[in-house]
């Protein structure tokens, strides 16, 4: 255990327990023995501190005004809202990679500044990919609604925190799918919201930091919790973080198994066990309201 956070080594043979009291008991988790090339973790972080050191003027050469439906680049700092208040990070948004010509909100091509950030945020998403399949496999999540995950990507640069700044990068929020995979750099920051109040979830090297969305609280009839969680940066050095989420197939009806734990009261008062709809529906309702001046355009209003 790192403070009440528990470590799963995805090479040990009971993984699969492993996994499930986790998400039992808190819904955050460490994962070790991934298997991911820690060579291609350097080059992405290299490479993300490369793009985010140049001026907003440049940055702004893919900005997500630019990406249409497919909800992909650069958006400055303040530019993205968590329960309506405006984040102190800046970042760029990433998916699978599609045809420019695919209709379906938040798909299509990504927008790259250069073929050296193009070349290791795929490699990166092919990897984190086949760690969402691992993962899911583990849960017992049935493959029918995996089968095509509705794949999504964040590099996040946390400025550092003036002084007479709350150092709040991100506020209170829980994710939308079913497992979010981060990689943070050596910079803490992340809180988690346990039985017994917030905790800190520092970086520990060769990890990555797991957590539950909504849809697998769903799917999990509220036997797991979807776990609230915030970022604090108020140091004097800015801060990186990773985000994958591993999502399912955007056409998925995510069911509630039969005898289900039932609902809690949520942060943001939300029921996601009676929420009806595909996740895809379910994913468009929530993103447009974290950038509601591109909701219209790029999601036809939704």
């Amino acid at each position: 255990m790192n403070g009440l956070l528990p470590i799963v080594d995805l090479s040990a043979p009971d993984v699969a327990a492993a996994v499930d009291r986790a998400c039992r008991e808190q819904g955050f988790f460490y994962v070790v023995g991934h298997g991911v090339d820690p060579g291609l973790q350097h080059r992405l972080e290299t490479t993300a501190r490369s793009f985010f050191a140049r001026s907003d003027e440049v940055k702004s050469s893919i900005a997500m005004s630019k990406g249409g439906r497919a909800w992909r680049g650069w958006f400055p700092v303040g530019g993205e809202l968590t329960s309506g208040v405006p984040d102190r990070k800046e970042g760029i948004y990433f998916g699978a990679e599609r045809a420019v010509d695919d209709a379906r909100p938040l798909h299509g091509p990504n927008l790259f500044p250069d073929e050296e950030l193009r070349d290791v945020v795929l490699a990166w998403l092919d990897a984190m990919t086949a760690l969402g399949h691992r993962l899911a496999s583990a849960m017992g999540i049935d493959a029918a609604i995996v089968r095509d995950p509705t794949i999504l990507f964040r590099i996040f640069h946390y400025p550092p925190g003036p002084d007479a700044d709350d150092g709040w990068g991100v506020g209170e929020h829980t994710d939308y799918g079913l497992l979010t995979i981060l990689l943070q750099d050596a910079t803490a920051g992340l809180q988690v919201r346990g039985p017994d109040g917030w905790i800190d979830a520092p970086p520990i090297d060769g990890s990555f930091v797991c957590n539950i969305g909504d849809m697998l609280e769903r799917i999990t009839g509220g036997a797991y919790r979807s776990t609230p969680h915030r970022v604090r940066n108020a140091s004097d050095v800015g801060r990186l973080s990773f985000p994958f989420f591993f999502d399912p197939s955007w056409d998925a009806v995510v069911p509630v198994p039969e005898g289900s734990f039932g609902s809690v009261e949520r942060w943001d008062g939300t029921d996601v066990l009676s929420w009806e709809g595909t996740y895809g529906e379910y994913l468009v309702g929530k993103v447009s309201k974290v950038f509601p001046e591109l909701a219209g355009d790029a999601l036809g209003g939704g």
